[in-house]
């Protein structure tokens, strides 16, 4: 049958022309123009002793010559992992300190340093953030505050549907940024960020010339090699170019598991006198084989014991091929010296190609029954933004306004075919079963028709008042958002009208910090959001389809603090938004979520040598307004009750240049149904690790070795939004890498 289907189709050469005009053509015409001394892609922080084991050889950016507002990102802080805020959408690059909102930035250099190739590993360093499995795929899905973030909807350089579908690789990524909290002013409608959104920067050429490869090795026999290049050009460095290429491929922990990656990205920017562009685009290609999903509960009353780590209960004629290519272009011109005028312009198109199986448990012993679902699935998306933002004054009131316009169009193309009749199988003693063959369609595998699209569009418009040499800052915010949803029959692409949807409304957002010291920053804030709900899930009878319109709000308050040595957040927050549920065989919204929480942030470098970044979020989940009470009070599916990190660093003083790590991760229990009467339990991982900077012909030399989840902890890590399928956590891993700059 996959001989019949189409390979995927390259990405079209009317975006990539049209980026490339968007981006370097105004670049060429402005050669003779001087650049700003700054860099845009600092790692450490000025005036780090020369000894610390830290020192990296970049250009930093000055503290006090960082620009808010535009894509010149936050200075990292001190040991150049974390950056003390990050994009916050349409309004740019920010501190922390000076918006009424909670956003954290980590670097490349922690994306190195903790060994981490997905975007999931990245963020698991923030207990805000639980990672996720998809609905019955590989995909990674985040909840940040209880609340799913769908990995599709993070943003590239604060453009939403420009990144590759359901995982996205690091080497490629300068910063993952995380704004936690209702985002519908600063992101529009695009994306299903209710609890919090994930921004990832591209990277970019640094003055310094970079040259690095790499080599990195993960259990059982995981190979990658790595080759990141950046160089600047012309008189004044105006012209920057940055190629990461990457291979990785082999067997998990996970016995007979099989990943590979393929990538390959490009980032091309000029910084002139008024004038600063970019152009990056890429490509990516994820593989699995054999690979192990999670496990279908649905028909039982209890949770099965945890089979042993390495063991595969998944089947070997089970893959998913993911191919991505996709680009961003973005510019700002400064119309004076107070007045900016900014746009971006973006796209992809992906194609996932797989044959999906998960068991269906029917016994404590272990029994179970495995289907088959084939997808055939191409999806393109482009999406683009334009303002212009500025200051002044009125008396003794100062003014930062933005006036903006963002839109995104999103279409899929999908076919499926299942086997209706199962094989026998065990999850604790797997016998290789063959292929089910498979007897329903929905739709020509060989050519698949739209089966959804959306568009969301709205106009932003904010003021950020400020008083008492901006001791005190009001900002005041609405977005005009309009949402069209339209969903299509299988095979056919005849509109379904019963599930076609349009909704617009402005929603307002308003926020104040202010600052009784320098070190302190008290907010508050108040922020709606209107967005597309989520797509029905595999094995509905509306599977594919995007299930009205949602409205969500959120209210908080908190403190921040930066003692430069040291910094973090306190918050307290209440988010609402309509719940979707899956009633009979068919998903619907039904209800409302309510998540009340506490939130707090610690990191920096407390006593010289010894550095630490921990979190914890205690929530109080709630669905109210179900109909006929059916649910009311119950918790929400998958949504723990606390979660904790705590990192720690120390360098080893008697050995210049070695450092070890530790990470703990703490997650609550959480509920796997809507009744709530089957429930995950709570678990605790631990993360060791060592890595040694030396230098080999006055160049740097890094190794880095690690053990996750050291004591081969058994557990179900979580389960995804509908309560259909539980996934176990990651056995213990070695990972070994080795990276060179000449």
């Amino acid at each position: 049958m996959h001989s019949a289907i189409r390979p995927a189709n390259r990405f079209k050469p009317t975006l990539i022309a049209l980026l490339v005009s968007a981006a370097v053509l105004p670049a060429a015409a402005a050669t003779n123009a001087t650049t700003n001394a700054t860099t845009t892609n600092a790692t450490t922080a000025p005036g780090q002793p020369a000894q610390h084991e830290e020192t990296m050889t970049v250009v930093a950016t000055p503290e006090n010559d960082f620009k808010p507002g535009g894509d010149q990102l936050v200075p990292a802080y001190l040991d150049g992992q974390v950056a003390h805020g990050g994009r916050l959408g349409m309004m740019g690059e920010q501190k922390a300190m000076d918006v009424p909102f909670n956003v954290i930035g980590f670097t490349s250099k922690l994306i190195a340093d903790k060994q981490a190739t997905t975007i999931a590993d990245v963020v698991r360093n923030d207990a805000g953030i639980q990672n996720v499995q998809g609905f019955g795929n590989f995909a990674e899905t985040y909840r940040i505050r209880g609340f799913e973030l769908d990995g599709d909807d993070m943003t590239f350089g604060g453009l939403p549907g420009v990144l590759p579908r359901q995982v996205v690789d690091t080497s490629m990524i300068e910063r993952v940024e995380v704004f936690k909290g209702a985002n519908g002013l600063f992101n529009g409608a695009a994306t299903s960020g209710v609890g919090g959104m994930i921004n990832l920067e591209p990277k970019h050429a640094d003055d310094v010339p970079l040259t690095r490869i790499g080599l990195d090795y993960t259990s059982s026999s995981q190979i990658g090699t790595s080759l990141d290049v950046g160089r600047r050009f012309g008189d004044n460095n105006q012209f920057g170019v940055r190629v990461n290429l990457l291979q990785r491929e082999g067997d998990t922990a996970v016995h007979d598991e099989k990943k590979r990656t393929t990538l390959a990205s490009i980032g091309l920017d000029y910084r002139g006198d008024r004038f600063r562009s970019s152009l990056d685009f890429g490509y990516q290609k994820k593989t699995f084989h054999d690979g192990l999903l999670g496990v279908n509960i649905s028909g039982v009353d209890f949770i099965p014991n945890v089979p042993d780590n390495s063991h595969n209960y998944s089947q070997k004629w089970v893959y998913s091929d993911i191919e991505s290519q996709f680009g961003m272009t973005r510019a700002e011109y400064d119309l004076t010296d107070n007045w900016t005028a900014y746009a971006a312009l973006g796209g992809q198109h992906s194609h996932e190609l797989g044959d999906y199986a998960s068991p269906t448990l029917l016994a404590r012993n272990g029994d179970a029954t495995i289907g088959r679902l084939d997808t055939n699935k191409y999806i393109d998306i482009f999406s683009g933004m334009a303002g212009i933002r500025g200051s002044f004054d009125t008396g003794f009131v100062s003014h930062k306004v933005n006036f903006g316009y963002s839109a995104e169009a999103h279409r899929e193309k999908t076919a499926y075919a299942m086997a209706l009749t199962p094989e026998d199988t065990n999850i604790y003693h797997t016998p290789d079963v063959p292929n089910p063959t498979a007897d329903f369609f929905g739709g020509d595998m060989g050519n698949p028709r739209p089966t959804s699209r959306t568009r969301a569009e709205g106009y932003l418009l904010s003021d950020t008042l400020g008083i008492l040499n901006d001791k005190a800052l009001l900002t005041l915010g609405a977005r005009h958002q309009s949402v069209t949803v339209r969903n299509y029959a299988y095979g056919t692409a005849q509109e379904d009208t019963s599930a076609r949807f349009d909704k617009s409304r402005w929603t307002p957002t308003y926020g104040l910090v202010v600052k009784p010291w320098d070190n302190i920053s008290l907010y508050a804030n108040h922020t709606e959001a209107l967005q597309p709900g989520s797509s029905a899930p595999e094995g509905t009878t509306n599977f594919g389809q995007t299930t009205g319109i949602i409205h969500s709000k959120q209210n908080e308050v908190g403190v921040k603090v930066d003692y430069q040595r040291i910094g973090g957040s306190l918050a307290l927050f209440e988010i609402k938004k309509p719940s979707g549920v899956i009633v009979g065989d068919t998903y619907t919204l039904d209800g409302e979520q309510r998540h009340r929480g506490i939130e707090l942030n610690v990191f920096g470098e407390p006593v010289l040598g010894f550095r630490v970044n921990g979190s914890a979020t205690w929530l109080d989940p709630t669905i109210t307004k179900s109909q006929d009470g059916q649910f009311d009070g119950k918790d929400p599916i998958g949504v723990p009750h606390y979660n904790m990190v705590l990192g720690a660093e120390y360098d080893i003083r008697p050995v210049t240049g070695l450092t070890a790590t530790a990470t703990v991760n703490r997650s609550g229990s959480q509920f796997v149904d809507s009744a709530n009467t089957k429930k995950l339990d709570s678990y605790t991982t631990l993360d060791l690790g060592m890595r040694y900077r030396m230098k080999l012909q006055q160049n740097d030399l890094v190794w880095r070795a690690g053990v996750e989840n050291v004591t081969n902890e058994k557990y179900w890590s979580n389960v995804e939004s509908f309560g259909t399928y539980i996934y176990q956590g990651e056995p213990r891993t070695l990972k070994v890498s080795v990276s060179y700059d000449f």
